[in-house]
């Protein structure tokens, strides 16, 4: 009787005990159309502030954004009302962005210019702000853009390819087709040249398909 006995004891010792393992809640985020995403990066307060998670490559892949960043930018807007719109580079320097406030507001804006797509031409936007720590992930293939709802405004955000002047584009940031609303007042709104003179959606040549 002691020979059985002792075989279940050596297979009950063999046998790894089962740990449970436990995922991490999905990044909140929300999908706004064509792939475009409004994200909420936690934060951990205390009594010293807070900590948040900006960027993780595998908890943001797990929500869609798969996109290899190689490299980081940063803008500082003066006035309210200040406008860099719309822009995009083609390809082989097509870029997705990845962008976030560090100081102040913005209206951040997305317009699918995919001549493909279900959502070509569509305006997609979202109010990002520092004390918020939201992020607007806009793929490649689309036009960017923000204002600014705060004076001293500074924006940062990721890219999938590095500046390549010969590839940039532009739309108009006030094409009548597109609509947008800036939240500015367009008489003083502040812009430079450059961004003034963007064709309008319909007349730029140079889109993806």
């Amino acid at each position: 009787m002691s020979g059985p006995s002792l075989v279940v004891e050596r297979r009950r010792a063999d046998v790894a005990p089962v740990t449970a393992i436990v995922q991490p809640p999905a990044l909140p985020h929300e999908a706004l159309g064509g792939g475009v995403l409004l994200i909420q990066p936690r934060k951990y307060g205390d009594e010293r502030g807070y900590f948040s998670e900006t960027f993780h490559v595998d908890k943001w892949q797990a929500i869609g954004v798969t996109d290899v960043f190689v490299q980081d930018n940063q803008s500082h807007s003066a006035a309210v009302g200040t406008v860099r719109a719309l822009h995009y580079q083609l390809p082989p320097f097509a870029q997705a962005k990845l962008v976030r406030v560090l100081q102040g507001r913005v209206l951040d804006v997305a317009v699918d210019i995919r001549r493909s797509s279900e959502t070509f031409g569509k305006v997609f936007s979202a109010e990002l702000t520092a004390d918020g720590g939201e992020q607007m992930y806009v793929p490649a293939g689309f036009a960017h853009g923000f204002s600014t709802l705060e004076p001293d405004t500074v924006v940062a955000y990721k890219v999938s390819a590095v500046y390549d002047k010969q590839s940039e584009r532009g739309i108009r940031w006030n094409d009548p087709a597109l609509s947008i609303d800036w939240r500015v007042d367009g008489s003083s709104v502040t812009l430079n040249a450059r961004d003034r003179e963007h064709p309008l959606l319909t007349d730029q040549a140079d889109l993806f398909d």
